[in-house]
C-alpha cells in the first residue's frame, strides 16, 4: 500500500474510503471533512452527516484538568474529549486530534488508547511542531511531541505542521521544510503535513520536494477563517501534486466551488 499502512489508523483516507466504497477515485479531494466539532451539538451533526473525517481540538479543561474539546483562548467545553470518541467509535468516521498544548498529548492518547479498535480507520495525531511564516505562537515541542505519539500510538498518522501567521507572503521557506524533513526521517508511520492554502502557492518547489522524500508523505491543505486565498489558488496546488496525495480541510464557500471546479460532489 501506498502509505505504508500497517493497519487502519495508519492507512490513507483515500484508501480506506475507496475500498470501503465511500468515495469514487483515489482522489484525496473527494474526501470530505468536518472541521472543529469541539461541542456536543457539533459533534452530534458530525456524526450524522455523510464527511468522512471528523477534526477536534484538544485541549486540558482550565489548563490542567481532563481533555476537552476547545480551540484557545477557550478551555473549556460541553463535551469531554472521551465522550466524543465514544461518540466516533460508533460511526464509520476517520478522526483527527489536533494537540494545542503537550499536555494534552499524554492523556489523550490513553484515552484513545482504551478506545482502541472500536475505531478501525484512520487516525490522525496533529501538532504545529516547527516555526512557519509569520507565525504569531510558539510550536509544540517537536521531539517531546513525537516521542509520545509515536510510543503510544505507534500505527496512527502524524499530521505536522509550522505555526503560521494568515499573511499570504512569505511561504515555507527552505529552511523550514528542511527542519520539518529532518524531525520526519526517523519516522517509520505515515505523515502529512498541515499546509495552509494562502501560503502553499509560494512554497510549490519547497513543498514539491519535501514530499519526495518519502512515498509515507502527503499534504493536508488548511485554512484559517480570515484567511484571503482563491479557488485558482487550490487549482494549482491541484496542478503541481499527486491528487492522491492531497487532502483539503477547507471552509466555504471556496470548499463547493473548489470540488465544482474539479468535478466532484
Amino acid at each position: 500500500m501506498a502509505s505504508g499502512a500497517r493497519g487502519p489508523w495508519s492507512e490513507w483516507p483515500v484508501d480506506h474510503f475507496l475500498r470501503a466504497g465511500r468515495i469514487a477515485a483515489r482522489d484525496g479531494a473527494a474526501v470530505r471533512w468536518f472541521h472543529a466539532a469541539n461541542s456536543r451539538a457539533r459533534a452530534a451533526r458530525a456524526a450524522r452527516s455523510d464527511v468522512h473525517m471528523v477534526e477536534v481540538d484538544v485541549v486540558l479543561r482550565g489548563g490542567d484538568g481532563d481533555p476537552v474539546l476547545a480551540h484557545p483562548p477557550d478551555t473549556d467545553s460541553d463535551i469531554t474529549l472521551q465522550e466524543w470518541l465514544a461518540l466516533m467509535a460508533s460511526t464509520n468516521k476517520g478522526i483527527k486530534l489536533d494537540f494545542k498544548s503537550l499536555a494534552a498529548v499524554g492523556p489523550s492518547l490513553e484515552l484513545l488508547g482504551q478506545v482502541g479498535q472500536r475505531l478501525a480507520r484512520p487516525v490522525w495525531l496533529n501538532g504545529d511542531v516547527v516555526p512557519g511564516p509569520r507565525g504569531d505562537r510558539a510550536p509544540l515541542d517537536a521531539r517531546a511531541f513525537l516521542r509520545a505519539t509515536t510510543a503510544c500510538c505507534p500505527d496512527a498518522t502524524l499530521s505536522l505542521g509550522w505555526s503560521t501567521g494568515c499573511h499570504r507572503r512569505p511561504g515555507y521557506g527552505w529552511p523550514m521544510v528542511q527542519e520539518m524533513w529532518q524531525l520526519c526521517q526517523p519516522l517509520s508511520q505515515p505523515v502529512t503535513f498541515a499546509v495552509r492554502a494562502a501560503l502553499v502557492p509560494d512554497s510549490l518547489p519547497q513543498l514539491q520536494w519535501l514530499l519526495q522524500q518519502c512515498p509515507r508523505y502527503s499534504l493536508t491543505v488548511w485554512t484559517g477563517k480570515e484567511d484571503v486565498y482563491s479557488v485558482e489558488d487550490l487549482l494549482l496546488i491541484r496542478e503541481n501534486f499527486d491528487k492522491s496525495r492531497v487532502y483539503y480541510d477547507i471552509f466555504e464557500p471556496q470548499n463547493s466551488e473548489f470540488k465544482k471546479a474539479i468535478g466532484i460532489e
